[in-house]
């Protein structure tokens, strides 16, 4: 068996480990050093180690230990610790844990409680306002925290039990929480495009740029179709009453703006400021981020030591899975290059003559169908570097391919039969609600959201506008 033969071989063993529920990182770390023993094994060195000590001490067993020290001196041990300080000391990995901090401390505090409560009323007179309110408060929630299972579960906690009691229709406010809860990966400080970043090389402050048009236009699609089909039957989404919602003056929606909405905006914007105007590192606006959090939650005297200790044990947690991800990736990654396996890939590619567009396409499909059974960061960190080094051949540029890697994303987490927001929603959700309503609440989502990649695509201004505006990229 040729070394490329015992890449193809390392990486179908590894996608049928997975497949049986083996933990991913710990995985990768343990088929990288089984198939990277074998890569670096050097039987010559060996040789000469048992020859050296044989000639001193000709005994059996001095060359049987002779052949044990030979054994234990594989590059892929020093491979593996090599990779795992590199992981440590990448900084743009270090705004990781600030900005899963920052998510945490604010979802435990009730500040997106009190923010959907505000919204609810401020947008009362459209059609669909629960609904309306909910898409915005996910939106905003998403730029906090980027984890589509905090994001789900939260708000299908807090909304979507508020939108069943209203009567609304169960697919469409099915729909709403799970499209909502996935724009925290696209729409910045998003996590992935961080790890995006960290993987290909691309700028975590030009990624950013590139996902604000996008991400909005994305929600805002959303937001234009639930109010179309409560306008177009009503009977979808009611209107309150006046006695549900209160007489309410002008003046006291404002004020309740004020003190819920205002607060958590002006941190996301100051932290992403911060970032796309270079007035600070990602690691250091995220400090800002988490610090910020912090103030909000003790100004809204919802800061206490329980709710500390919960946000700091998620974030370390999620940031460690995240940073052992990487550690195993790129050694799997390593070793993979190093049997030939990246190569053979990309000839065979290369040889099917394919268009830019017939490639992208190809991509993305893959992409989509690893979305059902792995999480984003599995298919950022591990698959992802297979297509970036063709990227180049078909004059593809790593910011353009990025943000529609964020875009399909949405898609794999909502697509059946393994849509994990939907099982996320299900979890919480009252036993009457069936899996078959929230994927029949999904369905106008995933149109909208190839919509979305379709226009992105034709019109890449959408992309490059602001990063061309603000470092004349």
């Amino acid at each position: 068996m040729t070394d490329p033969q015992v890449a193809l071989l390392m990486l179908g063993s590894f996608i049928f480990l997975i497949m049986l529920g083996f933990p991913i990182a710990f995985t990768l770390m343990g088929m990288a050093v089984a198939f990277g023993y074998y890569a670096y094994f050097d039987w010559a060195r060996i040789g000469r180690t048992v020859e050296r000590l044989a000639g001193e001490s000709p005994g059996a067993l001095d060359t049987l230990l002779a052949w044990i020290q030979g054994l234990g001196t594989n590059r892929i041990f020093d491979l593996l610790v090599n990779q795992t300080f590199s992981v440590m000391a990448n900084d743009a990995l270090t705004a990781v844990p600030l900005f899963l901090f920052m998510g945490y401390i604010v979802e435990r505090s009730n500040i997106i409680g009190r923010l959907f409560s505000t919204l609810n009323i401020a947008t009362r007179h459209l059609p669909g306002s629960m609904a309306v309110a909910a898409l915005i408060t996910c939106a905003l929630f998403a730029t906090a925290t980027g984890i589509v299972g905090a994001v789900v579960t939260l708000m299908g906690l807090l909304a979507y039990p508020a939108m069943l009691k209203a009567r609304y229709d169960i697919p469409l406010a099915s729909g709403v929480i799970c499209a909502g809860g996935c724009l925290g990966i696209l729409i910045p400080p998003s996590i992935m495009l961080i790890v995006y970043a960290a993987t290909s090389g691309v700028s975590v402050v030009q990624l950013y740029a590139a996902a604000f048009v996008p991400g909005f236009m994305l929600a805002g699609f959303y937001v234009i179709y639930v109010i179309g089909r409560a306008w177009l039957n009503p009977s979808l989404a009611p209107k309150p009453s006046r006695e549900e919602i209160g007489d309410v003056s002008f003046m006291n929606v404002a004020w309740m703006l004020l003190t819920s909405f205002a607060p958590l905006a002006v941190l996301i914007m100051a932290v992403l400021g911060a970032i796309v105007f270079g007035l600070a590192t990602p690691s250091e606006a995220a400090a800002i981020g988490a610090l910020g959090g912090l103030l909000l939650a003790a100004a809204y005297g919802a800061l206490t030591w329980e709710r500390l200790k919960e946000s700091v044990y998620l974030t370390v947690r999620t940031s460690a899975m995240v940073c052992w991800l990487f550690v195993g990736s790129w050694t799997f990654a390593s070793v993979f290059s190093y049997l030939g396996g990246e190569d053979l890939i990309a000839e065979f590619v290369v040889g099917l003559e394919l268009s830019p567009l017939t490639f992208l396409l190809l991509a993305q499909l893959i992409i989509f169908l690893l979305g059902w059974p792995l999480e984003w960061s599995e298919i950022i960190i591990i698959f992802v570097p297979i297509f970036l080094p063709l990227l180049s051949v078909y004059d593809i540029d790593p910011l353009f391919f990025g943000i529609l890697i964020a875009l399909n994303l949405q898609t794999s987490f909502m697509s059946p039969p393994m849509a994990m927001a939907a099982y996320y929603l299900k979890g919480i959700a009252p036993p009457h609600v069936t899996l078959v309503q929230i994927f029949t609440g999904v369905m106008p989502y995933l149109v909208m959201v190839l919509l979305t990649m379709v226009v992105v695509y034709n019109f890449d201004s959408a992309i490059y506008w602001l990063p061309n505006l603000i470092y004349g990229r």
